[in-house]
């Protein structure tokens, strides 16, 4: 399946989901990763997309629905969000493959799952076909994913009893960055889904996404025996 894939959108897997958008090539290649895709797979051809179009230089985009809209337009301002998101959470990846964490796999994941929030707010649903619709619903399959994760590394970590910092190690901190562009990226998406323009359990996963984000961040630190640092009001 993942050969089939990448044989129809080659380029794809190295172009972030808004160029996706742009080319008109959704969803995103979750199945190329081995991950498991929570929206459905794509339909095309074997045409290959340039990664210019020129067709924002005037300062519109399209939607996966074919609508052209301002770039500051919210859809745009939240797949923005989403993407800047999975760039951090890649960098954080990086840091703790060094240590060798077993959530590594976890956060390559999620950022496959990022693809399928991106393929959903870029198909506003006041303008969606039946077509669209098919391939990019999202399921809240992947909210259940993240909390099954949250209680299996909340159960190997002390209480908290503490405000604590961003902090304990390149691998902690980095997820902490992380987490607070994931809480960006809700703030993004809330209004596009009270709108109905998307689907409900975008806005959930993005929520508990930044939960996950959190306690691995901790997790990280505790693996590593490097010291949290906790909130002590300034005298």
């Amino acid at each position: 399946m993942a050969s089939v894939v990448l044989k129809r959108f080659p380029q794809c897997c190295v172009m972030s989901f808004v160029m996706c958008v742009r080319a008109r090539l959704l969803p995103p290649l979750c199945a190329a990763r081995k991950c498991r895709s929570y929206a459905s797979s794509p339909e095309g051809g074997d045409r290959v997309p340039k990664i210019y179009t020129k067709t924002g230089d005037k300062g519109f985009s399209s939607t996966f629905t074919g609508e052209r809209r301002p770039k500051e337009d919210p859809v745009f301002e939240a797949l923005g969000a989403a993407d800047e998101l999975s760039a951090a959470i890649g960098l954080a990846r990086e840091f703790c493959l060094d240590h060798g964490h077993p959530f590594t796999e976890e956060l390559d994941k999620i950022q496959c799952i990022l693809q399928d929030v991106g393929s959903n707010i870029a198909t506003p649903l006041s303008s969606a076909r039946e077509s669209h619709t098919k391939k990019t619903k999202f399921s809240a399959h992947a909210v259940s994913d993240l909390e099954c994760w949250i209680d299996r590394y909340t159960a190997e970590l002390p209480p908290l009893k503490n405000f604590i910092l961003p902090s304990g190690g390149k691998s902690s901190t980095s997820l902490h960055v992380a987490r607070t562009a994931c809480r960006r990226a809700e703030r993004r998406a809330i209004p596009i889904v009270r709108a109905g323009e998307a689907d409900p359990d975008v806005a959930i996963f993005l929520n508990r996404l930044s939960d996950y984000l959190f306690v691995v961040a901790r997790y990280a630190a505790l693996k590593e025996g490097q010291q949290e640092r906790i909130y002590q009001r300034p005298e």
